[in-house]
């Protein structure tokens, strides 16, 4: 198997920098990916280069992301931990931030209010050298107007929201050759029921995400986000039993993405 393979920071609950960088250096995870606004991240990056462990990505704050298409205080605050996590990339060399474009069922629709900010952080993201990587979240309507109106904005494909979010749409076949990114967990496919499960555990068809990461040309890291507490089959689960599950699942799907390529 060629291909890399990745798990999110922090997924399994309270261990230690040293425990989370032990477990996948011993299970073959050679990549991750945390919050752009960890506090520990002055601890956690050093310890991940001397690991030899590469961090993929930021994900930026998401809560209270439907600010940013309002006017007012909380949209401008918002907008400004979008274009810090911009430069916390910068910082630490990290080559992408992905970003949510809004939250929940009835968020704004796209106005201006929101252009001018979106527009903002994708000047400030390409003169600094950061791709910005959208994730699909529940409406449709918010990426075709990121992808039509942002030539260097990239796609996170979110196999799990896609499948417990919008059942039934697939977003890879219209935005899979813009693939820079990915966001790989299971659930049982119950609307709303967000549960970041290891691919396999829920009711997902990773044969055919496979498929379609394998069609998209895209190269980098077969990545797993994974909440443990989001599933109650984990709870009596060690770390140690919960990070090899999670290896197998994912070199599972990266030797299927290779053997359709």
């Amino acid at each position: 198997m060629n291909r890399s393979i990745g798990i999110s920071w922090g997924c399994f609950g309270s261990l230690s920098i040293g425990e989370q960088i032990g477990l996948m250096k011993e299970n073959g995870f050679t990549a991750t990916f945390t919050g752009s606004e960890n506090k520990f991240l002055d601890e956690i990056m050093p310890a991940l280069r001397a690991a030899g462990i590469r961090c993929d990505n930021y994900h930026a704050p998401f809560d209270g992301i439907n600010g940013i298409w309002r006017e007012g205080e909380a949209g401008d605050v918002m907008a400004e931990r979008l274009y810090a996590s911009v430069r916390t990339c910068v910082r630490w060399e990290v080559p992408a931030l992905v970003v949510h474009l809004s939250s929940g069922m009835t968020p704004p629709h796209v106005n201006d209010v929101g252009h001018a900010r979106w527009v903002t952080l994708m000047e400030l993201a390409d003169r600094e050298g950061v791709t910005i990587c959208f994730e699909n979240q529940r409406m449709l309507s918010n990426l075709a107007y990121a992808f039509e109106t942002f030539p260097t904005a990239s796609f996170c494909w979110d196999v799990g929201h896609e499948g417990c979010f919008t059942p039934g749409r697939q977003y890879m076949p219209l935005f899979g050759n813009k693939l820079a990114a990915l966001h790989i967990h299971d659930n049982h496919g119950v609307f709303n029921a967000d549960e970041h499960m290891i691919p396999f555990d829920g009711s997902l068809d990773f044969d055919a995400a496979a498929r379609m990461i394998a069609a998209s040309g895209y190269t980098g890291t077969i990545m797993l986000e994974l909440i443990r507490r989001n599933s109650d089959l984990y709870a009596d689960w060690t770390p140690e039993r919960y990070y090899r599950h999670a290896a197998e699942a994912a070199r599972r799907i990266a030797e299927a993405v290779e053997r359709y390529e």
